[in-house]
């Protein structure tokens, strides 16, 4: 599987693409990413209220039916082979650079909830090729099922490196706390729309700044490699 931003105008995500064009790229040797799991100090970014219930499976419901009504432009989209239950569905489409996945369960005839790619205006154009913020909205259902975790795991394996907003959840720091023992991570300073990187692990006070965010490298990327790419100091 191959999942990367080209250099091109709107970031456009080369794996997956929608039909017709598809890019292929010739593969590449894993790149060692450092154990970056040592006991460290527990480290947390400022935990944000979940949304309402009624309110996300209200949007999850109007989803679920503009991916059954022809016409709109969620309707008949590309699905993953991502999870292996065979009542779950996950599809897939890209828009002016982000990524948006739809899990589907099929036998009861909802969707379990959805995970967008997001750009980050924040970033400079050059860092706005490589780094996407993920954000996910899950059913009460359907959360601590493992759905948001291999959807991320899906998007980092594929090459795609990930950075936080400016606020998570709770289940959003476990999530990246996870996926932290699995992948490259440390903490930026976002400001003046360019990056400053502050280590793999920051004092408390550098957590509380609303500049601060922690990044996940992708596969085949490093710390050196990213720096290079999206010109942090």
């Amino acid at each position: 599987m191959q999942l990367s931003l080209s250099p091109l105008r709107g970031a456009w995500l080369v794996w997956p693409k929608p039909p017709p064009a598809r890019v292929s790229r010739p593969d590449r040797p894993r790149v060692s990413i450092p154990d970056l799991c040592s006991p460290l100090r527990p480290a947390e970014l400022r935990i944000d209220v979940d949304p309402p219930t009624a309110t996300l499976e209200d949007e999850l419901a109007a989803l679920h039916q503009r991916l059954h009504t022809p016409g709109d432009c969620l309707y008949g989209i590309d699905h993953l082979p991502l999870l292996n239950d065979p009542d779950l569905v996950v599809r897939y489409r890209e828009a002016d650079g982000e990524l948006y996945v739809y899990v589907q369960d099929i036998r009861h005839q909802c969707l379990a909830g959805t995970t967008v790619f997001n750009r980050l205006i924040e970033l400079n154009r050059q860092a706005d090729r490589h780094l996407r913020a993920p954000h996910s909205r899950y059913a009460p259902a359907y959360q601590r099922r493992g759905l948001a975790t291999a959807v991320y795991r899906w998007a980092l394996e594929g090459g795609l490196c990930l950075m936080t907003g400016a606020r998570q959840s709770h289940g959003a720091h476990a999530l990246w706390e996870r996926l932290a023992c699995e992948h490259g991570s440390g903490y930026v300073r976002v400001q003046n729309r360019s990056l400053t990187y502050l280590g793999v692990d920051v004092p408390p006070q550098v957590l509380d700044d609303l500049h601060t965010r922690r990044f996940l490298l992708g596969r085949r990327w490093t710390l050196d490699r990213l720096r290079a790419a999206t010109g942090m100091q």
